[in-house]
């Protein structure tokens, strides 16, 4: 959870950082733009529902690396956005604690029927697990 934070702090000073360093032009419209997305998916990934939508960190960053040489923006804006993009890219990468695991689909359901095995019911003829 704590890369996550990291990450929202990131974007938050991106959006941030055009107005106290002094920067504009392209570089604050980029920054402006791809702070409040980095903020938000770092904001949703903290649930580990949701802890998969941290990959999208990863383009983020790399666009941060890259957006300067494509762009042509001023020393400022180059430092402050390869910098972003080298930790957001880091973080992405810490996967983070997980206590528990959702999913599975309706299969799920029947496979872990909530029961103990004594008083589980009998499987159904044809079912894998009635072959087993």
């Amino acid at each position: 959870m704590w890369a996550r934070i990291i990450t929202i702090a990131c974007g938050l000073w991106l959006m941030a950082a055009p107005a106290i360093l002094g920067y504009d032009g392209l570089a604050a419209v980029n920054h402006r733009i791809v702070g409040p997305l980095m903020a938000s998916f770092a904001a949703i990934a903290i649930w580990e529902v949701t802890r998969p939508l941290r990959w999208l960190g990863v383009p983020l960053g790399l666009w941060l690396m890259v957006a300067p040489l494509l762009l042509g923006y001023g020393d400022t804006g180059r430092l402050n956005g390869l910098a972003a993009g080298v930790i957001v890219v880091g973080l992405s990468l810490i996967r983070g604690k997980v206590a528990q695991r959702f999913g599975g689909g309706w299969s799920s359901l029947w496979r872990t029927s909530g029961f103990p095995p004594e008083d589980r019911p009998e499987p159904i003829r044809g079912t894998r697990e009635a072959n087993d």
